[in-house]
């Protein structure tokens, strides 16, 4: 009796030991630096953890279950948990290669075939391409909105000789898109800003000169998709100020806790990207935290960067719940970034927010007027743009390009990383605002032209030259790009006017100029234009004998124009534009453009699918 009473005990204390559940903790990095924002779940379930901005996670897990580790450009990893184990360190190894085979969904990974295996024509999707372990996304209702944004009509050089728009830095429209697509449908029409997509991405453009804030890049060659035009690229790239020479920061982080912001690609999302951010500033700047939702409020009062675990500690107690009323939280955002305003530094409010201004201040023209009031007294405002369901891209946008500030739409933590870190100097310190760019075509070459993208930019020919018209500003680092799809001119009876079209001139007299262009801005803190005039010379190059900055931009503008089913690409089709950007692809650390192919083809599959159902 007393041997079965034994082995039961002993049986028991197996099974307890097997059982055995405990906290386990470790650090996700690679060889030198933390990894934040990977996917730690337990394998099997659906119970996960996101490492923090330090790398750093915590997650309750039994003995002998496995641990995933997995994030975009990393070799995901498995590792069983020992009895009575808790820590696990883990260092990951990159993994290039295989962002051309994985798309970023939220924070965590999915195999390209597992993205289009929800495609209704397409067999079941093996078992390895089940859902994200960690479901980050519970809006049931969309009430999404979004301007309208028309196809680009050509213009006639004899009647419209002159084109004049606004720069745009802003990306939000990609990353965006990258949402929609990632989540297996294409987006709106609407929501697709060709211009943003193709500023999304650096170029190789030649750096500025000294005195001038930014060069100027262009390139002639034939259009890829239609074979009788050409295509102008033009390429604006800022200079690149340092670290220690970057004014001192005043920020105020106007965050919205809301109701709506409760998901975890959302507030969570929000407060890990702002960590990132944080860890870029220095002593001498300081940050103050307003929030908003029925009510406004001080979280934190204006300090230090130096005391980081202040402002972290202030960041990690945030909560969502209530309504939302944004215009109160802007008024007391502004006040606070008044009260603390530095004299030749970067006074700048930094909205995040799913967009939802539904209660309190939420009339637009008022919005404005308080935004532009408050810009020209110093002080800019940035949007980042969280979350799915309700978003307002919209009301974003013009609170953006009204404060002189960028507008990006952050769906994972690399994004954030990209916006708030490798592009800290172009997110946060203007180097030229209100700058113009003027085209005037020389009809000798140019029948007509087309200016891709830009719809919300355009301005009239006279904004060109007045300095009270408001446009965009040009980061440090930032690179801005546009494209013109040119009908080339087989009349030789022409009428002249301007600099091109003076009768009293010979044809000869400009042989190889195909256009002037003429580019205004302004010093950050100046209120006088200052004019930059070059000539683009009429000789086209050909095709494969552009750069890679040409022919990646032009397949970036194919993506854009299919997805939104535009009539004026005849000789493209996703295959052509896919290859155009593979062959174009070139130095690609980040992985960025690899990201882009792979969301290419998954569009094309999603576009077939649509075609199909219709």
């Amino acid at each position: 009796m007393k041997s079965s009473k034994f082995l039961l005990l002993v049986i028991i204390c197996l099974f307890s030991l097997n059982a055995f559940a405990a906290k386990v903790t470790g650090i996700v990095s690679d060889a030198s630096n933390p990894i934040p924002g990977t996917s730690i779940y337990i394998k099997g379930t659906n119970i996960g953890v996101i490492s923090d901005f330090t790398g750093a996670y915590s997650i309750n897990v039994n003995t002998n279950q496995t641990l995933v580790f997995a994030i975009i450009g990393y070799q995901t990893q498995e590792h069983k948990i020992k009895a009575q184990q808790t820590t696990l360190n883990i260092t990951l190894i990159p993994d290039v290669v295989k962002l051309d085979e994985v798309v970023a969904v939220g924070y965590s990974t999915r195999v390209k075939r597992c993205v289009t295996g929800a495609i209704s024509y397409q067999k079941a999707a093996p078992s390895y391409c089940a859902a994200p372990p960690i479901h980050y996304m519970n809006e049931v209702q969309n009430t999404e909105s979004y301007a309208t944004t028309n196809q680009s009509g050509f213009k006639q050089v004899a009647l419209d000789p002159l084109s004049t728009f606004s720069i745009d830095v802003d990306a939000a429209s990609y990353t965006n898109l990258r949402r929609y697509i990632n989540n297996g449908t294409l987006p709106p029409s609407d929501a697709v800003r060709i211009e943003e997509m193709i500023n999304y991405f650096n170029y190789n453009y030649s750096k500025a000169k000294k005195g001038v804030p930014f060069s100027i890049n262009s390139e002639y060659a034939a259009c890829p998709w239609n074979n009788e035009n050409y295509l102008l690229h033009i390429g604006l790239k800022g200079s690149e100020i340092n670290m220690e020479d970057l004014p001192a920061s005043n920020i105020v982080f106007l965050i919205d806790v809301s109701g709506s912001m409760s998901a975890a690609n959302k507030l969570p999302l929000l407060q890990t990207s702002f960590k990132l951010l944080l860890n870029q500033l220095r002593p001498q700047d300081k940050v103050a935290i307003v929030v908003y939702a029925g009510n406004s409020g001080l979280v934190l009062p204006s300090t230090s960067a130096n005391e980081k675990q202040t402002i972290i500690q202030a960041l990690d107690k945030l909560s969502a719940g209530g309504s939302t009323a944004g215009g109160a939280g802007l008024d007391l955002a502004y006040k606070v970034a008044e009260e603390n305003y530095i004299d030749g530094g970067n006074n700048r409010i930094i909205l995040a927010t799913d967009g939802d201004f539904n209660v309190g201040q939420s009339n637009n023209n008022q919005l404005e007027r308080l935004i532009e009031s408050k810009r020209d007294k110093g002080i800019f405002i940035s949007v980042l743009g969280y979350g799915m369901g309700n978003y307002k891209d919209d009301l974003m946008e013009t609170i953006a390009d009204k404060g002189n500030g960028n507008y990006s739409y952050i769906d994972n933590i690399k994004e954030a990383k990209k916006v708030l870190v490798n592009e800290f100097g172009g997110t946060l310190f203007t180097i030229a605002k209100d700058v113009k760019f003027q085209l005037e075509f020389n009809p000798t070459y140019v029948e007509e032209y087309r200016l891709i993208g830009y719809m919300n930019r355009r301005l009239n020919n006279e904004d060109f030259e007045d300095d009270q018209k408001d446009a965009g500003e040009m980061g440090a680092g930032h690179t801005v790009t546009a494209l013109y799809e040119i009908v080339p001119n087989k009349n030789t009876t022409i009428k002249r006017r301007l600099k091109y079209q003076n009768s009293k001139r010979s044809d000869k007299a400009y042989t190889n100029e195909l256009l002037t262009l003429k580019l205004r801005y302004k010093e950050p803190n100046g209120n006088k234009s200052r004019l930059i005039e070059e000539v683009v010379n009429a000789m086209p190059s050909e095709i494969n004998q552009t750069s890679n900055n040409f022919r990646y931009s032009a397949a970036v503008a194919q993506f854009g124009m299919l997805v939104r089913k535009e009539d004026k690409i005849p000789n493209t089709t996703w295959q052509s534009a896919i290859e155009m950007a593979i062959s174009a692809k070139g130095n690609d650390e980040e992985g960025y453009r690899a990201e882009m192919i792979q969301l290419m083809k998954t569009a094309s599959l999603l576009s077939e699918a649509t075609s199909h159902n219709n």
